[in-house]
């Protein structure tokens, strides 16, 4: 009897790990797949928008306003040269959006383009969302559902594989008595020699691993959230009402800080505006999803300025000062003090945008840190970035480059070419 469950049971084994290479196989492709919108966030989501215009324009359907597919690719891999070639759609566009050089991305693949393309063309305007609540929400308990199953079949197979694997043990064992041959005592797997070296060098590696990640990730704090004294959406202020951000952070252009803007810049707007009116349209929430009451946090910006709405004036104490307190705001973007960062070098000089490194804060209620500030970070954004060469005094000294680029052996300048990796430039 044993001659013939035993095979039997090693065939149903063997076709149980069969199905499980298959199923992995089968799935290959959907984890290589590049993710469109993990791409968008990493690479454009600091200037663009799937659905309206920022720092540059929308890109829903890009894809069709283009003059082709190889175009694309070459604009995004380095839109300088497409320029300096001459070609009419990219002076145009560069023209259109004030000569503002878009970023390089020689890293990317045209499959990861292609895939960021599927992605912003996906992307629908709130109000559809809402039309279809219905099938958004079918759609996505369909994919939490089939999750669910993906993972309770990999369960399944495993626990079936284990049982089988101790039938045929105990069909082995029966067989050998059968036989005659006698059965080696089973070492238990947590007494055996070489799971237990296994489980150390997996122990190593792990340790080794979380040392050195936890090593570098020191001191960052990418994400940062802090809960500030007053609920201040930058999404109303920057995004609804196009409030600029050099108003509020007016140092950002001319000094080395961005400068936290004082009470009295609040009150320039708010002497004027003493409620929120957009609840409806634009409801304030925190990330844990509380909701706000906008007219209640502007009623704390009065106290801490000594305001009084009802008689439109300052309260004041009998020496005629103002009764006002400064508002303590959380730091979120922090450097090491060995660190020598210029807003006004980047800003002014460099013309970088906000959202390059602050990300897109016109859509954050709550501002959090959105890029890690690391050293590689920056590094790899010098190396990446053009800076505007042409038109600009500041770089008026690098006559080499200058001619380099009238007689076109040069299609653009990166901080790396002007000495941007340099030791000296950051650390002093």
């Amino acid at each position: 009897m044993s001659e013939f469950i035993k095979p039997m049971v090693r065939s149903i084994a063997q076709g149980v790990i069969a199905l499980v290479f298959t199923l992995f196989v089968f799935n290959i492709p959907a984890i290589a797949a590049p993710d469109g919108k993990a791409l968008f966030q990493s690479n454009c989501a600091s200037c663009h928008n799937p659905l309206k215009d920022a720092t540059g324009p929308a890109l829903k359907g890009v894809d069709g306003r283009v003059p082709n597919k190889e175009w694309l690719y070459k604009w995004i891999h380095n839109s300088a040269s497409v320029i300096a070639s001459g070609d009419k759609y990219a002076n145009d566009l560069y023209a259109k959006w004030n000569k503002t050089a878009m970023t390089a991305f020689p890293n990317l693949s045209n499959e990861e383009i292609d895939a960021i393309v599927t992605y912003v063309n996906s992307v629908e305007p709130p109000s559809a969302k809402k039309d279809d609540g219905a099938g958004s929400a079918t759609s996505a308990k369909d994919a939490e559902g089939n999750n669910w199953i993906y993972s309770l079949v990999t369960i399944i197979l495993l626990a079936l594989a284990f049982i089988l694997w101790r039938v045929n043990s105990g069909l082995q064992r029966v067989a050998n008595e059968k036989d005659g041959v006698p059965n080696v005592k089973e070492i238990p797997f947590y007494r055996n020699k070489v799971v237990i070296a296994m489980a150390v060098i997996l122990a190593f590696i792990l340790a080794g691993y979380w040392i050195t990640n936890g090593a570098v990730e020191m001191g960052r704090q990418q994400n940062y959230m802090p809960e500030q004294p007053i609920f201040y959406s930058h999404k109303v202020h920057a995004g609804v009402n196009q409030v600029n951000c050099l108003y509020c952070h007016a140092g950002a252009e001319k000094s080395k800080h961005a400068m936290i803007p004082s009470t009295n810049v609040c009150m320039n707007c708010h002497k004027q505006i003493n409620e929120y009116t957009g609840a409806e349209e634009h409801p304030l929430v925190t990330a844990e999803g509380k909701k706000i009451d906008g007219t209640a946090e502007i009623q704390k910006l009065y106290k801490y300025a000594g305001w009084d709405p009802a008689k439109k004036e300052y309260i004041r104490d009998e020496q005629g000062n103002i009764k006002a307190t400064p508002i303590e705001w959380v730091k979120i973007h922090n450097l090491p003090d060995h660190v020598y960062f210029n807003h006004s070098q980047h800003v002014a000089v460099g013309k970088v945008q906000c959202q390059q490194c602050h990300g897109p804060v016109q859509e954050m209620d709550e501002v959090y840190q959105f890029s890690p500030l690391s050293m590689g970070w920056c590094i790899n954004c010098h190396r990446q970035t053009e800076v505007q060469f042409t038109n600009n005094n500041y770089y008026s000294i690098f006559e080499k480059y200058h001619a380099e680029l009238k007689s076109g052996k040069r299609t653009g300048v990166t901080v790396e070419d002007i000495g941007g990796l340099e030791c000296q430039k950051c650390h002093y």
